[in-house]
């Protein structure tokens, strides 16, 4: 099996909305982040998505100084890649400015939000202008976007982006099905989606919800790669809080597995995504 066919598997350990509401497993500080992002780098994830949360009020707070906390702790035991959002707090009132503070840091990877949307109970603003500008920013720091598509106009959205050469071929693409305002947690809608992608991108599959594990086995099996974690879902099966984000990553890896996949390293993953080669 050649490395380009590997799986990576993404881990998003903390997000931005209320899920410390539901469980008291989810991790807060920029330490316990760090911690929860390593744990799920030793059983299999090669790739971290990274938002950052008040200690106090649990709410999303990009501030530069925590995003740089928790990207020392991880650097500091493993090589893992570090993905920071760009969209975290957005649908919570979180500005654009305040937003784009993570790409100071010029990680290896950033999320990349091409539409406005209704997101849960909120809106999430991203006009065509500002997501132009955010598309520019990566390519100057030399940043690989990964453009989330909570929706099939979201794709063609992309296919914009790199016909006006701001996002390099070949793209990343995530899928994300399961958010209330987004397209719903569905086989029918995952293989819709599939079939709309360019034909140059390597894509991912987002799943919100109860319908992860069954949507992100499917994804597996059409070619793509994975995103589990307390930001998408809690539950590592019916009722079952996760008490850490490694054990959503075991379960994924160990699907897998099962289905004969190898799964990535993140040297491997850094390859296949053509990132930078020094992080």
């Amino acid at each position: 099996m050649s490395v380009d066919s590997s799986l990576i598997i993404t881990v998003a350990p903390t997000g931005s909305g209320p899920q410390w509401q539901k469980s008291p497993h989810l991790p807060i500080s920029p330490a316990e982040i760090a911690e929860e992002a390593v744990k799920a780098y030793e059983v299999g994830a090669s790739v971290a998505h990274i938002h950052v949360r008040d200690l106090e009020t649990k709410a999303p707070n990009p501030k530069i100084e925590l995003y740089q906390e928790v990207v020392n702790r991880i650097r500091d035991r493993c090589d893992m890649i570090i993905q920071l959002t760009t969209g975290g707090g957005g649908p919570y009132g979180i500005s654009f400015e305040q937003r784009m503070c993570s790409l100071q840091l010029s990680p290896e990877s950033a999320s990349l939000n091409v539409a406005t949307m209704t997101f849960g109970n909120s809106v999430f603003m991203n006009p065509p202008e500002d997501v132009e500008r955010a598309a520019k920013m990566m390519i100057e720091r030399e940043i690989k976007p990964e453009v989330e598509c909570y929706d099939v106009g979201h794709i063609e959205l992309a296919r914009i982006l790199i016909a006006k050469g701001l996002l390099k071929e070949p793209s990343r693409i995530s899928l994300v099905l399961g958010v209330k305002g987004g397209i719903p947690a569905t086989p029918d809608n995952l293989m819709h989606m599939r079939r709309l992608l360019p034909t140059a991108c390597r894509w991912n599959t987002i799943v919100i919800g109860k319908e992860q594990f069954p949507l992100l086995t499917q994804g597996m099996l059409l070619g793509g790669d994975v995103r589990v974690g307390m930001e998408d879902n809690i539950y590592l099966t019916k009722g079952v809080l996760a008490k850490q984000n490694a054990e959503l990553v075991s379960k994924i890896a160990r699907i897998a597995k099962e289905l004969g996949k190898e799964i990535a390293t993140p040297t491997e993953a850094r390859r296949i995504l053509g990132l930078r080669t020094t992080p």
